[in-house]
């Protein structure tokens, strides 16, 4: 098998035999860096073991093969030269050489079978890791596509708000100029007051002057007209000031209609900007436990 790094916190590696591809995902790199290590450390264990068990195997059948050729020999040469005893003599050690090497190929054997016992059951704990991590990652994933879009709408909600905030402002303006308007308006009605004061003390300059001089009759008539004139005018004056004084406390009352709605408003706005905050929040602690 061959372990393979995909990014900085996962990895997979590839059984051809069982044509199966295995991958585990860390919370670090130093993490997947010392599990590949490791991998690799087990692998040329793994195979230094089998590559020793393949010299024994092939010494063990090379001393069989000798021990085949010299049996002959030995018969030849105990049966010519020797007795049974030292036959015995040159069969004994290559038996006993043989019995270890079975001996120490049984314990490879049985250490290889607990090293691989270990390994699945090491596997098995990788697998079931790998997959609770897939179903955390897959989790989160839908929990941050479900905080985007609140965040979105969240920031649509921001976008009408300020442009709410734009009109008010455009509004305030408004009011603000309405105000300038009505003090204006003001002082002309003053002014229109003091000038109507002024035509009243001429009216009556003009009517003393017609009672104490009676040669100024022709005068007189004429000082008459333009006093009905002037009280014409006064009256239009009047109506003026009375319509003045309206427009005055319609604007009044719309400034404190504005107001209200201004207040309820930036009410509103508070609410939103404290759901913003929390929702900053919220996103801060998922990326905190991611």
């Amino acid at each position: 098998m061959t372990f393979t790094k995909t990014s900085q916190k996962f990895g997979q590696w590839a059984d051809s035999r069982a044509n199966t591809v295995f991958g585990l995902g860390f919370s670090s790199e130093q993490q997947l860096t010392k599990f590949a290590e490791k991998f690799q450390e087990v692998k040329e264990a793994a195979r230094l073991a089998r590559d020793r068990s393949q010299e024994k195997t092939e010494t063990s059948s090379n001393h069989s093969q000798e021990s085949g050729r010299e049996t002959p020999c030995s018969t030849r040469a105990s049966s010519v030269n020797g007795t049974d005893d030292e036959k015995a003599s040159h069969g004994g050690p290559s038996d006993a050489q043989l019995k270890t090497e079975n001996d120490k190929l049984k314990l490879a054997l049985a250490q290889s079978s607990s090293n691989v016992k270990k390994w699945e059951t090491e596997l098995h704990s990788l697998r079931e890791s790998n997959a609770r991590l897939t179903s955390a990652l897959q989790e989160s994933a839908a929990s941050i596509e479900h905080w985007k879009k609140q965040f979105s709408i969240c920031k649509d909600e921001n976008d009408q708000l300020r442009s709410k905030i734009d009109e008010l402002e455009e509004q305030c303006n408004e009011i603000d100029k309405e105000r300038e308007r009505n003090a204006q308006l003001s002082r002309r009605l003053q002014e229109l007051e003091a000038e109507l004061q002024d035509k009243e003390l001429e009216i009556e300059d003009l009517r003393k002057q017609g009672e104490i001089i009676p040669e100024l009759m022709t005068e007189c008539e004429t000082v008459s007209e333009k006093l009905q004139a002037a009280e014409k005018r006064n009256k239009d004056l009047e109506e003026k000031v009375r319509a003045l004084r309206t427009e005055v406390e319609e604007s009044k009352h719309r400034q404190n209609n504005l107001k209200t709605e201004l207040q309820t408003f930036l009410d509103v706005l508070d609410g939103k900007i404290d759901e913003l905050h929390d929702f900053r929040q919220g996103l801060s602690k998922l990326g905190v436990d991611n």
